[in-house]
């Protein structure tokens, strides 16, 4: 099995479909060890069930043969099928996992037809290539010691397979349902090329979490950036700290603005100043006219003359 790199998702919270699925082949295993030890027999699927009981198309993929199918079957649901269910939807999972199941019955009959089918790897080999599609190269331990990216994994457990398929169908099969999971993958594959369901959600969340939300007003241009201010630009403050000083000594009050605009005509050049200084104090350097900047040079210039 495969464990996660980082830390991200090294205790997946467990979603309603995925916890249904891993407590129904729980509660299934434990009857079948303690109360009903013919349960593989009642619900696996053979060849001559077809007919006589054909619900075991579905219900072979929740018997398990032995304690560790179970246990690698339910971590391999914990550690991949929360975060492809939370892209999709409870409903859509769970119809997944189960089509990708009947891709595992659906091998088997082909290519395999003998022996038993129970278990649930099939339906976990479909939810490790969803997984594999929607996040590729997010990296996984493979059996906790090889670093590798979700991609070349879901490669591997098919190459995998299908060399143990090819091998098992001649004389001594090992009795893993090699095909079984190969349709898995295969049905898996198919479903997500048709539907193109795999992270639709989620992908649009992410085209659209960087745009900002643009509130309602008039058209507007807006540079990227500020200009970095020129030499003597950055000399004008403390001009303009001189002037204020020395316009409030000599007219020590004066009526303030409450909007911008611009410098009247009529007005003596210290009124007119005084008037530009106000404005620049509530609504900075940039609000100024070429007038008003002319006048403020002009003013600042006498300064340093005197």
């Amino acid at each position: 099995m495969a464990y996660p790199v980082t830390n991200e998702q090294d205790t997946p919270e467990l979603t309603p479909a995925v916890q249904w699925l891993i407590a129904i082949n729980v509660a299934i295993y434990f009857l079948q060890r303690t109360l009903f030890d013919g349960i593989p027999g009642m619900l696996g699927f053979e060849v001559r069930d077809l007919t006589e009981r054909p619900w075991t198309i579905l219900t072979y993929m929740f018997v398990h043969a032995g304690f560790l199918p179970l246990a690698l079957g339910v971590y391999g649901l914990w550690l991949f099928g929360p975060r492809v269910e939370r892209a999709w939807s409870a409903a859509s999972f769970a119809r997944y996992f189960v089509f990708c199941g009947l891709g595992g019955w659906l091998f088997h009959l082909l290519f395999t037809r003998a022996g038993l089918l129970v278990g649930a790897s099939a339906g976990l080999y479909g939810v490790m290539l969803a997984y594999a599609m929607q996040w590729p190269d997010e990296e996984r331990l493979l059996f906790g010691l090889v670093p590798m990216r979700a991609r070349w994994m879901v490669v591997l457990y098919a190459g995998v397979d299908l060399l143990g398929g090819i091998v098992s169908a001649g004389p001594g099969t090992s009795g893993v349902a090699h095909f079984a999971h190969l349709g898995g993958f295969a049905m898996g594959w198919m479903y997500l090329r048709t539907t193109s369901s795999i992270g639709s959600v989620e992908r649009l969340r992410e085209r659209i979490s960087h745009v900002p939300d643009i509130p309602d007003e008039a058209p507007r241009v807006i540079p990227r950036s500020h200009p970095n201010p020129r030499p003597r630009d950055r000399e004008r403050p403390q001009e303009i700290d001189e002037i204020v000083a020395r316009s409030n000594a000599a007219a020590p009050s004066r009526q303030a603005l409450t909007a911008p605009r611009p410098v009247r005509a009529t007005h003596t050049r210290t009124e007119e100043l005084n008037l530009v200084l106000d404005k620049i104090s509530q609504h900075g350097l940039d609000s100024l006219t070429r007038d008003e900047r002319r006048l403020l040079e002009e003013m600042s210039r006498r300064l340093r003359d005197d």
